[in-house]
């Protein structure tokens, strides 16, 4: 079934996002903002140019209500208190997870077009398991897996301030060898 584009142009909001966009360096916190039109089925947000694409409004407000995935935010109401609290950490994870990326584009030379550049390339490295792995080229992309590996960690975006660096360890691997490290992680559990 083929999704239907309420809108077609659309896919030129891409050009607002590039022709505001600073550099990376010059960003403490990226806003959130709703545009449906560049997520795919299946992903909850994504960093594009400094700023935080989700495809939804409440999801774009629990993010702007996280300041830098630090997690320091209330619980709503509604629900059970436990419920509320799981729900704030997982937006504050989310956060993180994109937060990371603004501080892996500051390691890659403070540039968006440098980060986009290497995160389609090594896309495209892990697009070739496809067959062996599901969304590869998503999963098996340093740049994912470092972001990955730290969402849940309140104290990472504190240690890499200048940059997080951590992608270029998955990137010094082999895919098989990523693939390999995606499978075990993955039967963990984490």
């Amino acid at each position: 079934m083929k999704a239907k584009i309420s809108n077609p142009l659309a896919v030129f909001h891409i050009i607002r996002y590039v022709w505001r966009a600073r550099r990376p360096s010059t960003l403490a916190d990226m806003p959130a903002v709703v545009d449906t039109f560049w997520l795919r089925r299946g992903y909850d947000a994504l960093t594009f140019f400094g700023v935080i694409v989700t495809p939804s409004q409440q999801e774009a407000d629990m993010m702007n209500a996280t300041h830098g995935g630090s997690g320091h935010r209330q619980a709503d109401g509604g629900g059970t208190a436990a419920a509320a609290a799981r729900i704030v950490r997982e937006a504050a994870a989310l956060k993180r997870h994109e937060m990371i990326h603004l501080r892996q584009a500051q390691a890659t030379g403070d540039s968006w077009w440098r980060f986009y550049r290497l995160y389609l390339r090594y896309w495209l490295q892990g697009w070739r398991q496809r067959r062996h792995h599901p969304n590869a080229g998503y999963r098996l992309n340093p740049f994912e897996m470092e972001a990955y590996r730290h969402m849940y960690d309140p104290q990472y975006l504190d240690r890499c301030r200048d940059g997080a660096n951590g992608w270029r360890r998955y990137a010094a691997l082999s895919v098989d060898e990523r693939a390999a490290l995606y499978e075990s992680t993955r039967t963990r559990g984490r």
